[in-house]
């Protein structure tokens, strides 16, 4: 077939003409490894969606970087690929190349840009509600104890605990933190991570504290379904020891911060209440106590930090050292494993949120780079065939990619722009970084500091810095921001879910946050139709 065309430009005529046999491209195009690379990508996920025609699991893992929004998987697998000698942005983290992907719409009942007590409620239970409230629904009223009986939402861990399999939640946060807590406690307020961060007056209503529902979990289950027999909790990890800890010091650990590491005005010693319920049971508070886990082990309670664990990059400063988030994935996998019926585990990567808030990039990119090596320590060890994973984020962060910098620059540096050596220069004559904030503390120029929450002992900073000589790529660099604010906030836009194994191929199209709980409903058979 002879094709002939006449394109008119601007100024100019230019004849084309161009021979195309039926289907055939010209080898230039079809020889380009942008065509080839496309072809091959196409080819895998046909075969991927033949193979995956299964809809029902033996296991699920729910994976929740929080405020891993779409462009902080963008920034973080460039930083990946950068830390590895490459150019950046052809690369991709672990579960991008998922055959199944969605967008998430995250907005609460009561919110446009939502919280994480909200958004992890609706995953966990199928059923949106409002800010600042865990595991009960949209009637509640936030900080009124009264109002959460009749209330109660159920949750995968708990429904997967009443159907025999084992269960875990694991976490860079304090395992009472809104995302974890989401999957056990049912709560007023997602701040009631102790009884001393209660009201009185909730306290006498009877009302409990996130701490306590997690370690009379097993209890509270067979209480509000009677007739019910569970184990409880199979593998718990995270930190927040000061909520599981009585104000006193005689009962500090050993890497405590504080004077007096616990919380508690009850006089309650948690993590001893627990290792009661539990006595084959192991609790363990630092690296090598986790080392000292087998895979034999029934049931695991390890808090590894008086508050959060740490970023990933400030870890190995922790003063009894602590497990990354993929070695804690892998030991929870090694122990759930175990049960022949199967096994219901999440997994949250906590200190992407808390970075973001800080202003700080180098810190949550890392921390998410970790997040896709804790997905791949999943897909080694567990049956594809036989494995649901899901990987999503609760809500994102006003993190911006913007500028024109060329192929290749620093994802943490200057812009500098196609063509150019030297950095593109602002209307104000300055340089400016391509990743940013829309608000927050903004500017910090800390060095070498790995820890982003140093950033809070300094007001927020208003208006631009010059940045000309400034390593902007350091780990203590915090970003500017067109809106100066004590901290950095969350985002609206939707956020992605990546899923691989039987049922994965229902996580299509554009759908509600609380969508997550009904596809581990459906893989799991967790509710009886």
């Amino acid at each position: 077939m002879k094709i002939n065309k006449i394109a008119t430009a601007i100024g100019f005529t230019l004849a084309i003409s161009a021979t195309v046999n039926a289907g055939v491209l010209p080898q230039s195009q079809i020889q380009s490894q942008w065509y080839e690379s496309a072809q091959a990508t196409l080819a895998q996920k046909q075969n991927q969606a033949q193979e995956e025609q299964q809809t029902k699991a033996k296991n699920v893992i729910l994976f929740v970087g929080d405020g891993m929004g779409v462009s902080t998987l963008t920034a973080a697998r460039i930083l990946a690929g950068q830390r590895e000698g490459q150019l950046g942005e052809e690369g991709l983290l672990s579960f991008e190349e998922f055959p199944y992907s969605a967008q998430v719409k995250t907005y609460n009942v009561d919110a446009q840009t939502p919280d994480s007590a909200g958004t992890m409620t609706a995953m966990a239970s199928g059923v949106k509600t409002d800010v600042g409230v865990i595991g009960v629904n949209e009637n509640i009223e936030r900080g009124d104890c009264s109002t959460v009986f009749g209330n109660e939402l159920i949750t995968t861990t708990e429904l997967a605990e009443i159907k025999g399999l084992a269960t875990g939640v694991v976490s860079t946060a304090r395992i009472t933190h809104a995302t974890p807590a989401a999957t056990y406690a049912k709560s007023a307020d997602r701040n009631w991570e102790d009884v001393s961060d209660m009201p009185e007056g909730a306290v006498t209503a009877g009302c409990e504290d996130i701490a306590s529902q997690l370690v009379n979990f097993e209890k509270n289950v067979e209480a509000r379904f009677l007739g019910t027999d569970i184990d409880g909790i199979d593998v718990i990890m995270g930190g927040g020891r000061r909520h599981f800890l009585p104000k006193d010091a005689a009962f500090n650990s050993t890497d405590a911060v504080s004077s007096v590491e616990g919380d508690r005005t009850d006089e309650r010693d948690l993590t001893a209440e627990w290792q009661a319920n539990y006595p084959d049971g192991q609790y363990v508070m630092d690296k090598a106590g986790f080392e000292g886990i087998s895979a034999d082990t029934k049931q695991v309670l390890a808090l590894f930090n008086e508050s959060h664990m740490q970023y990933e990059a400030d870890r190995e400063n922790d003063i009894a050292g602590e497990p990354s988030l993929s070695e804690m994935t892998e030991k929870a996998i090694d122990i759930l494993d175990n049960n022949e019926k199967g096994f219901f585990l999440t997994v949250e990567s906590g200190r992407i949120d808390h970075a973001h808030h800080a202003g700080n990039a180098y810190n949550a990119l890392s921390d998410t780079i970790e997040f896709a090596k804790a997905v791949q320590a999943a897909v080694d060890n567990t049956n594809p065939e036989e494995t649901l994973i899901l990987v999503t984020a609760d809500h994102s962060h006003v993190f911006t990619i913007a500028g024109y910098p060329k192929r290749g620059n620093p994802i943490l540096g200057k812009v500098v722009a196609v063509g150019s050596e030297e950095p593109s220069l602002a209307a104000d004559g300055m340089p400016y970084t391509t990743v940013g904030y829309a608000n927050g503390l903004g500017y910090r120029d800390l060095g070498d500091e790995t820890d982003a929450d140093a950033a809070y002992s300094e007001a927020p900073v208003v208006g631009r810095v010059d940045l000309t000589a400034i390593d902007t790529n350091s780990a203590g660099f915090h970003q500017e921001v067109t809106v100066p604010l004590g901290s950095e906030t969350h985002a609206g836009e939707d956020i992605s879910l990546h899923a691989k194994g039987p049922g994965a191929q229902l996580a299509q199209g554009v759908v509600e946050q609380n969508v997550i709980f009904h596809l581990v409903n459906q893989a799991l058979e967790l509710i009886e139709q």
